[in-house]
């Protein structure tokens, strides 16, 4: 029994059923470097998906691992019950990147606990448990935020503690709107919003929570000015606008630091996650200082904006900032996205490719129709990693390829890519 197997065996007899697991025969990944990594068989892959775009600046990468290494050295661990200076620091950044005024932010674990903490404040402010999010959507695997996740592959159960009510708009491959152009998409979605509002709810709603590019969605991008155009309404009852940054956030957009900022909203409440710790447990909420402040009962963090996790963090963003990635996430990113249309214009299981940036969706179809193909998203995955190439898989049917790569990613290593994705596609072709 080889390596793989072996660890194989010993997940299924100790660890949940329900925990996924990409290929066939799974792997394990021993170490990394750059945009690379190494299974525990001795094989290397070119990283394109990033520990789910938690890798943001590349695996094993100096600046980080000295600083984690030299906080480790001092102290692991304290509490939020004592001042962590390099909690501090990065708070002091993220205030003065965040596109909110008079900025607090708060560290949380995962963007989970994030998106939590987002709902418990918006939901006090507004004494309201009254929320708006979006199909398609996935915002984190606790119990409050299944119940706002519109997935329901995501979703283990339909109890929960928010009374959510769900809009169109961010998957328009499937939307019935389809069919409109831009403009006329962005006035039909408006328009159920402000239906979903007068007729499904009270009125009196807490927050709108949406993923500028939907993630575990499948990449699904909306298009830009979508959500200006529904703050607009939202405005009118006085509803708080949270954006779910965790996967769009740090100028993986490439166009746009906050995924957002495509669509000129200014938000109540900002989430974000997964890059920002470069595979650290690290996230956190940023809002205004009148609104982060009004929680009234005690609350720390155990572990939240721990001096591990901030001091990688902290390194980890100021190397993303001083080595431009969000302007590598343009060009090497645009670079992809456009050879991955052109290369599968006329391929018939290929049904849209979309994004931005470093955050690409391949969405896989039944040739000659709209009906999703999971089992070859399956099979493309498989490919791609025979030849050498990790990539994700997304979307409401699981049928989309999701391309994620560190935001160092070279020109040369896109090709890399391209080639491995081309021999994944010409694995579907009839």
């Amino acid at each position: 029994m080889g390596a793989h197997a072996e660890l194989l065996a010993r997940h299924r007899a100790v660890l949940p059923d329900w925990m996924a697991l990409y290929y066939d025969e799974p792997i394990a990944i021993d170490r990394g470097e750059g945009r690379r990594v190494t299974d525990v068989e001795g094989r290397e892959y070119l990283d394109l998906f990033g520990g789910i775009l938690t890798t943001m600046t590349a695996h094993a990468l100096p600046e980080v691992v000295e600083a984690v290494q030299a906080q480790a050295a001092k102290v692991l661990h304290t509490s939020t019950l004592y001042l962590i200076e390099p909690q501090i620091e990065l708070a002091e950044e993220i205030a003065r990147l965040a596109p909110i005024d008079d900025a607090k932010v708060f560290f949380t674990t995962s963007g989970t606990e994030a998106n939590e903490l987002a709902l418990l404040l918006a939901c006090t402010q507004r004494r309201s448990h009254q929320v708006l999010a979006v199909r398609n959507s996935y915002h984190g695997r606790s119990f409050a935020t299944m119940g706002i996740t519109g997935n329901r592959g995501w979703s283990a159960s339909a109890l929960s503690p928010v009374d959510v009510k769900y809009v169109h708009g961010g998957y328009a491959y499937r939307s019935p709107f389809r069919h409109l152009d831009e403009d006329a998409y962005i006035e039909a979605c408006v328009e159920d919003l402000r239906d979903v509002i007068n007729t499904q709810t009270a009125g009196d709603i807490a927050c709108f929570i949406a993923e500028p590019i939907q993630g575990v969605g499948g990449f699904a991008t909306p298009p830009d000015g979508l959500f200006g155009a529904m703050k607009e309404v939202l405005d009118e009852y006085g509803i708080l606008y949270v954006t779910d940054e965790v996967q769009t956030g740090w100028g993986r957009t490439g166009e746009h630091y906050w995924g957002i900022e495509a669509h000129g909203v200014t938000p109540d409440v900002l989430t974000f996650a997964k890059g920002i710790g470069n595979g650290l447990s690290i996230a956190g909420v940023v809002a205004p200082a009148s609104l982060m402040d009004s929680v009234l009962a005690n609350s720390i963090s155990t572990f939240g904006g721990n001096p591990l996790a901030t001091a990688g963090a902290l390194a980890n963003l100021r190397y993303a900032l001083e080595h431009d990635l969000q302007d590598n996430a343009a060009k090497v990113g645009g670079y992809l996205l456009s050879e991955l249309a052109s290369r599968t214009a006329d391929h018939p299981a290929v049904g849209e490719v979309r994004g931005k940036g470093m955050m690409i969706g391949t969405e896989l179809v039944r040739p000659g129709t709209r009906g999703p193909d999971p089992a070859a998203a399956s099979r493309a995955l498989e490919t791609a990693k025979d030849h050498g190439v990790l990539v994700g898989k997304g979307g409401l049917h699981g049928n989309v390829l999701r391309i994620a790569p560190p935001l160092t990613l070279t020109d040369e290593e896109a090709d890399e890519g391209l080639a491995a994705l081309d021999a994944a596609f010409a694995s579907l072709q009839p």
